[in-house]
C-alpha cells in the first residue's frame, strides 16, 4: 500500500471512530493475580477485627474487644510474610497496611480504655485516649518515613525507635487484664491507668531501641521444624483457655525487657564506633510489605517494611 501524505495520514486517522470504553478499560487495567489481593484480604480481614473490637467495648463486651484486638495484631505479623512469601507486594498493599494499624492499634485501643473507665475521669480520661490514638499515628508516619534512610545502618533493623503500634496496642490494655484476673476496680485504678496510657504513648514515639525480632527464627533447622511447630500450638493453647494470664505475664515481660533493648543497641553503637560491626547480610535486610496496587498489578513496586 503506497504510503500516504502527512496531511492525508492525518486526515485518515481523524475518520477513525474512537476506541470504545470497554476497550479503553481494558488497555489501563489488566487482571490482578490472586497473589497479591491474599495479603489484602488479610489486612481487611484484620480492620474488620479492630473495628468489631470498637463495637463489643461499646456494648460493654469487653473480652471479646480484647480478642479482637489480639486478633488483629496477629494478622497484623501474617499479612506481611504473606506478602512476601508470595511476592505480592506493592506500595498500595503499604498504605492500606498503615491505615489499618492506626485504627486497629491506635483509636480501637483508646476508645476501648475509654469505654471500659477513662470516661470516669470525663475530660481527663478523654485527653488520655486521644493522646494515644495521636501518638500511635505519629509513630506510623515516622516509621514511614526512616524506614528510607539512606544513612541507617544495617544492624539498625535489629531494632525499632520506640514500641512499635501493634506491641502498644497490647500492653497497653494491661489494667483490664489485671481486673479480669480478679484485680478489684477502684477510682485509684482509673487514674492509673490514666497515667499508664500517657505513658506507653510516650514509650510508642519515644527514640528508644526496641528488639524487633524480624531477624529471629528466620530460617529454621530441619530438626526443629517439629518442636518449633508444637511450641507455636502450645502458646495458642494456653493463650485460649488462660487469656488473662498469658496477656499480663506477656505485657509485664516486654515492659521488663525494654531496658534490655537499649542497653544491646548502645553496644552495637560502640562496636560501629570501634569498626567492629559487620554489615548484615543482603538477603536478611528488612524485606518489603503486603499487597497489591489495583493500577499497577504486576507487583513491581516493592512495598516499605511495616510498622511493627
Amino acid at each position: 500500500m503506497a504510503a500516504l501524505p502527512r496531511k492525508g495520514y492525518i486526515a485518515v486517522m481523524a475518520m477513525q471512530p474512537p476506541p470504545a470504553e470497554g476497550q479503553r478499560r481494558r488497555r489501563r487495567f489488566r487482571r490482578i493475580p490472586v497473589r497479591t489481593l491474599a495479603p489484602n484480604l488479610v489486612t481487611l480481614l484484620a480492620l474488620c477485627a479492630g473495628l468489631t473490637g470498637i463495637r463489643m467495648a461499646f456494648e460493654n463486651r469487653y473480652a471479646l474487644a480484647l480478642a479482637a484486638i489480639v486478633f488483629a495484631a496477629i494478622l497484623d505479623g501474617l499479612d506481611g510474610r504473606l506478602a512476601r512469601f508470595l511476592k505480592g507486594t506493592s506500595r498500595f498493599g503499604a498504605e492500606l497496611d498503615s491505615l489499618a494499624d492506626f485504627v486497629n492499634f491506635g483509636v480501637a485501643p483508646a476508645l476501648i480504655l475509654y469505654f471500659w473507665g477513662l470516661h470516669d475521669l470525663k475530660s481527663a480520661g478523654w485527653i488520655a485516649a486521644m493522646v494515644f490514638a495521636i501518638c500511635a499515628g505519629l509513630r506510623l508516619a515516622r516509621f514511614n518515613v526512616m524506614i528510607n534512610d539512606p544513612e541507617r545502618p544495617a544492624w539498625a533493623g535489629n531494632f525499632f525507635v520506640g514500641v512499635p503500634a501493634p506491641a502498644g496496642a497490647i500492653i497497653v490494655l494491661l489494667p483490664i487484664y489485671a481486673v479480669f484476673l480478679g484485680f478489684p476496680r477502684s477510682h485509684v485504678l482509673i487514674w492509673g491507668t490514666l497515667a499508664y496510657t500517657l505513658l506507653i504513648a510516650c514509650l510508642m514515639v519515644s527514640r528508644l531501641p526496641v528488639f524487633s525480632g524480624k531477624r529471629v527464627g528466620t530460617r529454621v533447622p530441619p530438626e526443629m521444624v517439629g518442636p518449633a511447630v508444637l511450641l507455636v500450638v502450645l502458646f495458642v493453647a494456653l493463650l485460649i483457655a488462660y487469656p488473662w494470664i498469658i496477656l499480663t505475664s506477656g505485657t509485664l515481660a516486654y515492659l521488663v525487657s525494654l531496658p534490655f533493648g537499649w542497653l544491646s543497641y548502645r553496644g552495637y553503637e560502640r562496636r560501629a564506633r570501634a569498626g567492629k560491626v559487620e554489615p548484615a547480610p543482603a538477603t536478611e535486610a528488612a524485606p518489603p510489605r503486603t499487597a497489591v496496587a489495583i493500577m499497577h498489578p504486576s507487583g513491581k513496586e516493592e512495598r516499605p517494611p511495616r510498622l511493627n
